[in-house]
């Protein structure tokens, strides 16, 4: 592994390295299940808001340590604060959702890799990534509304309809059912189910993959695939499609891009 550089500092529950441009993110709480806890909340926005300004990293994988991704918000934890007014409460909740919005924003495309349970804010997690490889064991559940809350929380109720339709979204959503990985695979939320002691060499594949891209080819595609999702028309995403090409086409990259290519062998990009 390369150095993990800046990234490494400051970091109580997440382990992150950054493998020539691929930045490896593992949620480090596995006596939790990876809940979320305020630290950990604070972490991932911090994190996800530092790499909307980083050059160096082009791609993130994002998993979680032992036997689950992420069993949501930390209940326990949670249960014991206590928020003396609705704005406060407004603002803590906020700090979860920012999570998400921070993940959408940076330009590097994500891939998820789900070796268990995603529930609750996990789920929120798995669905902003970009790409979703889960293990058999991978199972995930909108469980906020089995817990005495709405299950539309934390970009949730945007991303699933999207994804799989609002029949099946509505299915999961008003009942906090759980997924299996079977199911996600069936419905395209997984990419591909894989055994455990493979998941890792999937996503560092498909993230070799992605660094084979220019950098700035990589960013404008994962821009311009989330803004055709809410496009007005296929008019206005051909036009965000051409401003593209253009742009990719006068970077220095390109003729790399292109030589790498005819000689069949690896980039090299700057």
């Amino acid at each position: 592994m390369s150095n993990p550089g800046k990234f490494a500092e400051n970091y109580e529950h997440l382990l992150v390295n950054n493998q020539d441009g691929a930045l490896w993110v593992t949620l480090n709480r596995p006596e939790r299940l990876n809940a979320l806890n305020r630290a950990l909340v604070l972490e991932l926005q911090a994190l996800f808001e530092t790499l909307q300004r980083r050059q160096d990293v082009r791609v993130v994988v994002l998993r979680g340590a032992g036997r689950a991704f992420c069993a949501g918000l930390d209940l326990k934890e949670r249960s014991a604060v206590g928020y003396p007014d609705v704005g406060s409460h407004l603002d803590g909740q906020r700090t979860v959702s920012q999570i998400v919005l921070a993940m959408r924003r940076c330009p590097q495309p994500i891939i998820a890799l789900l070796n268990g349970t995603a529930s609750g804010g996990g789920f929120a997690l798995a669905l902003a990534a970009d790409v979703r490889i889960g293990t058999p064991q991978a199972r995930m559940n909108a469980a906020f509304i089995r817990i005495g809350l709405s299950a539309c929380d934390i970009g949730v109720s945007y991303f699933l309809p999207r994804m799989v339709g609002a029949s099946v979204a509505a299915e999961y959503l008003l009942t906090g059912r759980f997924m299996e990985a079977e199911r996600a695979r069936e419905l395209g939320l997984f990419s591909c189910v894989v055994p455990e002691e493979t998941l890792d060499d999937e996503g560092r594949g498909l993230a070799r993959d992605m660094l084979r891209a220019t950098p700035l080819g990589l960013r404008l595609t994962k821009e311009a695939l989330g803004h055709a999702i809410d496009a007005a028309s296929l008019e206005a995403v051909v036009a965000m499609e051409d401003r593209n090409q253009v742009l990719c086409a006068r970077d220095a990259n390109f003729a790399e891009g292109i030589a790498s290519f005819l000689q069949k062998r690896e980039p090299i990009y700057h």
